[in-house]
């Protein structure tokens, strides 16, 4: 079906743009703490070099000609300043009511710290399924949008939790990542309403906003800790989220037929390549009502756990670094706030653009026939967790060389990105039928490293090379460890339990939505799909990692 002239900027376009910075707030949420709570606690008061009290662990004495590479400049750039350019709200109320402002800082020991960076994913994983049923009941205009202006408005809260209570703000972060859960699986929903089969690929790059929110935003909230005070990064969030709630609320309606200002050939076009689709859809609903989920089969395959160990150890892994890597630059290296933010968010850029490069090679290798699809897929488990575990133990062995720090986890976390080409795309290959089960069923196993490794940090501690040397090791340990079993026992062949007659009622579009997961969200990948239409053969199909 040709495609009609459109006028002007269609709806289609600035939904992808809203979905875009959707995927960025939803994101901007999650790890604003991550790199405020490195201005938040109280300088240490054990660490001295002599009679100078020094705020990290390699700090080298002006004059000193030790090896280790610390950046040789005043002071001041190095350590973490107390004294706010912009005084905040909080801190004025708390002023007035002659209650303590907490201008050292708050007096959190490690394993409170490693309570509040995993708070976040304590419930996380509960709304993920509820998010698609309640998309499909109320729609995603509603469930997408308020899911994440909820968390936004939430982020208003935290200053003054964080001053009555470090309990409390741990209750407003699981309260986020509850909420904040409902907004991935829901998005699926709309782009099956709105977008054209043979477009769906290039909308679904909407989902880059995740990636690209954590790349930007770290740099972004250093450089408000650095002119004003970590207090303005939450009330920049809240801000910058109802914003973008109000754009949503007046551009997005979830389906063309509600859409008052929408182009009537674009709705004509929307509608008629969808109308082609609807048939298929009902007789594939037909089919899984007809047929039950095998369960037993799900949960006693090997193929299944093997995926779900992979992604594990790679979650482990990338949660670990991109959760910690703030505190570990400052409070090892003394990076002031503005180099710690840049350094934590340059590496998820990499691993974007790492998942967009292997994926292309992944496709190539299948399409020439040069390495099965089990290859492939072990090929990705190699790189997101063999790999990604040697860079990890070679960062642990780095010590007080800022350089060598910063060049491996780099490398750790984009290496990464290779779970999409991997790990992740097994999903879809050993049982396209219920794939989108199999990611639920994943995930709500695959999201705990992410609360259980700040946990694991703030027990060792976070200050000293040799803490951070174990941290590092054990994560190393993990990715490889889950490496190695995925590299000997990973199948990507079709399951006998899949049971689908009629594979190609399942729409490789949909099977690109159901591979979009919100625990591993952060970036795009092109992949094949064997039975793709010719026209849409070179469409990318991605898949958040």
């Amino acid at each position: 079906m040709a495609k009609e002239k459109e006028v002007g900027i269609s709806a289609r376009s600035t939904l992808w743009y809203l979905v875009f910075v959707g995927f960025a707030v939803n994101y901007m949420i999650r790890i604003n703490t991550n790199i405020t709570i490195v201005a938040m606690i109280k300088q240490s008061e054990t660490e001295f070099v002599g009679e100078v009290k020094v705020d990290y662990a390699c700090y080298v004495p002006i004059g000193n000609g030790s090896e280790a590479l610390t950046t040789q400049t005043e002071g001041s750039s190095l350590l973490r300043s107390r004294e706010s350019r912009v005084i905040s709200p909080e801190q004025l109320l708390l002023t007035l009511f002659n209650l303590d402002p907490q201008k050292e800082g708050f007096d959190w020991n490690d394993y409170q710290q490693g309570l509040i960076l995993g708070a976040f994913y304590w419930l996380h994983w509960i709304t993920q399924i509820p998010g698609g049923i309640l998309a499909r009941r109320y729609g995603t205009k509603l469930v997408f949008g308020a899911s994440n202006v909820i968390g936004c408005w939430m982020c208003f809260l935290m200053p003054i939790a964080a001053y009555w209570d470090y309990r409390v703000l741990v209750v407003l972060r699981v309260l986020q990542g509850l909420i904040c859960g409902l907004a991935w699986p829901a998005m699926h929903h709309m782009a099956g309403q709105w977008i054209p089969p043979n477009e769906r690929s290039k909308f679904v790059t909407a989902y880059l906003g995740s990636s690209v929110g954590v790349a930007l935003n770290f740099p972004l909230f250093g450089f408000i800790i650095s002119w004003t005070s970590w207090e303005y990064v939450y009330h920049f969030c809240g801000i910058f989220g109802t914003v973008w709630y109000v754009a949503w609320l007046y551009f997005v309606y979830d389906s063309p037929a509600e859409h008052p200002r929408i182009h009537a050939n674009e709705r004509k076009y929307i509608e008629s390549s969808l109308g082609i689709t609807a048939q298929s859809t009902a007789r594939r609903e037909q089919q899984q009502q007809e047929q039950g989920t095998p369960w037993r089969k799900i949960i006693l395959s090997r193929a299944m756990w093997m995926t779900i160990i992979a992604q594990w150890g790679g979650i482990w892994g990338l949660f670990t670094l991109m959760t910690q890597a703030p505190t570990y630059f400052n409070n090892v290296h003394g990076w002031n706030i503005e180099m710690t933010g840049l350094l934590s968010g340059i590496p998820h850029l990499c691993r974007m653009l790492f998942a967009y490069v292997f994926s292309i090679v992944g496709d190539h290798l299948l399409k020439h026939e040069l390495m099965s699809r089990t290859g492939v897929r072990k090929m990705g488990g190699t790189l997101c967790c063999v790999v990604n575990g040697i860079f990890v133990f070679i960062l642990a062995s780095s010590g007080c060389n800022s350089l060598m720090a910063t060049i491996f986890l780099t490398l750790a976390t984009t290496v990464h990105g290779a779970v999409s080409t991997g790990p992740l795309a097994n999903l879809v290959d050993m049982s396209p039928r219920y794939a989108g089960i199999l990611l639920g069923f994943s995930g709500m196993i695959t999201v705990v490293p992410g609360f259980v490794s700040p946990i694991i940090v703030g027990m060792l501690g976070n200050h000293t090379v040799e803490q951070w040397r174990i941290i590092f090791l054990i994560t190393s340990g993990t990715l490889i460890i889950c490496g190695l079993l995925y590299m000997a026992f990973a199948d990507s062949t079709l399951q006998p339990w899949n049971s689908c007659e009629d594979l190609s009622s399942v729409h490789d579009d949909e099977l690109k939505g159901l591979k979009i997961s919100p625990l591993n969200a952060t970036f795009p990948e092109k992949q094949e799909a064997d039975d793709q239409k010719e026209d849409d053969s070179v469409a990318l199909r991605l898949s958040s990692v």
